[in-house]
């Protein structure tokens, strides 16, 4: 059940194509039914160019409005924006650090929240959980802020609500780095451990 991250090494070696595959993976999941957007996947890569950050960002308005059309992908105008803004976020951090996965493997884990907020600001639908799957999907290591492991952080006085202010998402972090430190174990591995000690 423990979720394993990738080295940094192996980060630095994911080809941005799997990065965008990853990141629309995660956006289309949000709020809608998982096994259907699996279902759909392989012809979703299929009209979205195989989620080639170049060919995607590159996408006229006109492109857009024929896939609303396209029975092969999920006809949801927003998040299919998000596929165009997003690749130009991956090409971005491309030219500044040779890739997205060595942006990524270069981000310390003692800072994951920093991450969080990064993908927020600059990326497209990649705030909140939907940003933290994207980052446990692609294997940088990461906690995810789900229900239980908010109920978990609450019972351990860590915060008493979910957290969504900057004071309270660096009380996680730092519960997060503590007890990364003391188990030795990394952050996802905390994260599902603390996700299942919640009685259903």
């Amino acid at each position: 059940m423990m979720p394993k991250p990738r080295s940094q090494a192996a980060l630095r070696k994911l080809g941005d194509d799997f990065i965008l595959a990853e990141m629309s993976r995660a956006v289309f999941r949000s709020g809608f039914v998982w096994r259907i957007v699996q279902y759909k996947w392989p012809s979703m890569e299929e009209a979205l160019h195989g989620f080639d950050p170049v060919a995607c960002a590159y996408q006229s308005d006109e492109d857009l409005e024929a896939l609303t059309r396209d029975e092969r992908v999920i006809r949801h105008y927003k998040k299919l924006l998000s596929v165009r803004d997003n690749a130009a976020f991956i090409l971005d951090v491309e030219r500044s650090h040779q890739g997205f996965g060595r942006f990524l493997a270069a981000w310390p884990a003692e800072d994951i929240v920093g991450l969080h907020l990064e993908l927020k600001k600059r990326g497209s639908r990649l705030g909140g959980r939907t940003g933290q799957f994207f980052l446990r999907a692609v294997g940088k290591d990461t906690f995810c802020l789900t229900r239980d492991v908010v109920g978990a952080l609450i019972r351990q006085g860590v915060v008493d609500k979910n957290p969504t202010s900057q004071r309270d998402l660096r009380a996680v972090q730092d519960a997060f780095n503590e007890w990364r430190a003391q188990s030795g174990k990394p952050l996802c591995q905390v994260s599902r451990t603390l996700a299942c000690s919640i009685d259903g």
